[in-house]
């Protein structure tokens, strides 16, 4: 396996027993070495976990073990005698990830799997990974096919007067790590839904230029609410305070801004929010009192292009 691909699989959380080869060809130290010899020639493989009658690994015997016995004219030799007794293994508990770094460090090109009492329950081997990566990959992609194509008929499939999806989410003041957050999930859900690639990137932009105000400027942070139905997306925004100063100039100045000095520093608040969200709505509607809070209500239209978008 590629260096590359093992980083990759670094990043999936399954465990070494979830991918492992569980059929595992063993001997037991009492095998005579011919006999040994004659399994690896059946079964093309150059080593053999031993196991002893408990189910517990206590060794390894390789080709290499085989030769150097053979060589010494010791042909009736057992096992026990010629095994390898350093054992290099991995838990059936362990990560994937954990396992993928072994085999880096070690250069095996298997690991016997060992379960907390340390018997052996399978071999894991860099195929077995590239396997279990391919496999969680196919049923990701699978598991987001199947969601897209419910959500895409919700509403030709359900029978009624209105039928509409809510979303709600609350956004923290100066909550910076999660920016983006409520974005991003509306975006997802209008993937899935099966709504045009540009009206969902418009509604992305719309819906995270109003969650960082709210983050930026609310000091209660406020309320983002979504709602879909089948012929548009309206995003409610809400806070409590303090309100917009000069909404005239917030709505036409470029580059207005209240933002503190020190969050502009910190690469936000560039006064182009409510700008870059009228350039993506169909419709936008904002109120805002001092010490009140401020309302902002966008709406797109999901199967008619806007003129001049």
């Amino acid at each position: 396996m590629a260096d590359q691909e093992i980083t990759r699989v670094q990043k999936l959380k399954f465990r070494v027993g979830q991918v492992m080869t569980r059929n595992v060809i063993f001997v037991r130290p009492s095998a005579p070495l011919l006999e040994v010899k004659e399994i690896m020639r059946r079964q093309r493989i150059s080593g053999l976990p031993v196991v002893d009658s408990n189910g517990a690994l206590i060794g390894v015997i390789s080709v290499e073990d085989l030769l150097r016995s053979f060589g010494q004219g010791e042909f009736n030799a057992t096992v026990r005698k010629n095994m390898s007794k350093s054992l290099i293994t991995v838990s059936d508990t362990d990560s994937v990830d954990t396992a993928a770094q072994k085999f880096q460090q070690t250069g095996v090109g298997r690991l016997p799997v060992v379960n907390a009492r340390g018997q052996l329950v399978g071999i894991l081997t860099k195929g077995d990974i590239t396997r279990g990566l391919l496999h969680e990959i196919q049923t990701e992609t699978q598991d987001e096919e199947i969601c897209r194509y419910r959500a895409s008929h919700i509403f030709h499939d359900v029978e009624s007067d209105d039928t509409s999806l809510l979303l709600r989410y609350t956004v923290a003041p100066r909550d910076f790590n999660n920016g983006g957050g409520a974005s991003s999930k509306i975006k997802r859900t209008l993937t899935r839904l099966g709504t045009d690639s540009q009206i969902v990137r418009r509604a992305a932009i719309a819906s995270y230029e109003a969650e960082m105000n709210l983050i930026i400027h609310a000091d209660h942070g406020g309320q983002i609410t979504a709602k879909v139905d089948a012929l548009q997306v309206t995003l409610r925004v809400e806070d409590d305070g303090p309100g917009i100063v000069d909404v005239r100039r917030a709505l036409e100045e470029p580059g207005y801004t209240t933002t503190s000095q020190e969050i502009r520093q910190m690469g936000f608040g560039g006064g182009m929010g409510l700008k870059n969200i009228r350039k993506c709505a169909d419709h936008m509607h904002l109120e805002s009192e001092i010490g009140l809070g401020t309302k902002l209500e966008i709406s797109l239209r999901l199967h008619q292009d806007r003129q001049g978008n």
